[in-house]
């Protein structure tokens, strides 16, 4: 009996295992560092000291719920999402608008702008915050929550208008043909009909630019001035002194603030998977 007609037989598929395999060892590879924060937080700090992997011995409750009762934690939690929240819109909105010019409507230069757009791929905020701290500066916007959200919106435009261009690219022509023998604007085109279709792609990419910004900690840092509008990465260095650290009060709260991005992905995860798997397919 040949190798194939075995493996038939007995239902053995060495490639099928080898997949399984490989991405049971991603799985447990991201997952460790996470289940070790969670569980860090439940810690005393020197039982963190002499035990940061293994199940705690006693577990201190009073970590989380400490974080949870005081008044500091909900004020970074609501910067946070304002500013997160601001980010993703205002970035939908400006970034749908550019991909869907750039997929249908043909003008003279349309290329050159668009690669000349997606150049801020290229550069991280961290190379230009000298000059975006100056206009910053100059606009009035310092220690405000604009004077954060712009800036995350301009460096998440190159990537979101490249995803929604794609997905914007592969609608059939023949439905803004058909808007537009029927009498329908692009404007009309684009609001009534290109946006209803493209929930998964919007969702996807205000998935990642909403963990972009959720996440980001240079910009609020030179932006912001006051304890007030400190998003949450900035509210980690009450934690930490000038020659040690609360190491499991950080993880604690490092916990409790991801919570938040790890319930949108589950939530929106239909939509991301929708919107990243679009296209890769031909029929």
């Amino acid at each position: 009996m040949s190798d194939d007609a075995l493996s038939e037989s007995t239902g053995f598929d060495g490639t099928r295992l080898f997949k399984v395999l490989f991405l049971a060892a991603v799985a447990v590879f991201v997952a460790t560092p996470l289940v070790a924060t969670v569980l860090g937080g439940f810690k005393s700090l020197g039982e963190l000291r002499t035990n940061p992997f293994g199940l705690p011995q006693h577990w201190v409750f009073e970590n989380y719920s400490g974080i949870l009762t005081t008044a500091r934690y909900w004020v970074l939690m609501r910067n946070s999402l304002i500013i997160s929240g601001l980010t993703v819109l205002l970035t939908l909105i400006t970034a749908s608008m550019a991909a869907f010019v750039f997929s249908h409507i043909r003008f003279f230069g349309r290329a050159l702008l668009l690669n000349y757009m997606t150049m801020g791929l290229l550069f991280p905020a961290a190379t230009a915050i000298l000059p975006l701290f100056i206009k910053v500066r100059d606009l009035g916007l310092l220690d405000s929550y604009f004077g954060v959200v712009l800036p995350q919106v301009a460096f998440g435009l190159a990537m979101s208008i490249l995803l929604l261009r794609r997905f914007f690219k592969d609608l059939p022509d023949e439905l803004l043909d058909a808007a537009l023998v029927d009498g329908c604007s692009y404007v009309g085109f684009f609001r009534f009909v290109i946006l209803p279709l493209s929930r998964p792609i919007l969702a996807t990419v205000g998935t990642i630019i909403f963990v972009h910004s959720w996440n980001a900690y240079l910009v609020p840092l030179v932006m912001l001035n006051t304890d007030r509008l400190y998003p949450w990465p900035l509210g980690i260095m009450v934690y930490q002194g000038e020659y040690s650290a609360d190491w499991h009060l950080v993880l604690a709260f490092i916990t409790l603030t991801i919570l938040p991005t790890i319930i949108l992905f589950f939530v929106a995860q239909k939509h991301i998977i929708a919107g990243l798997t679009s296209g890769a397919v031909k029929g």
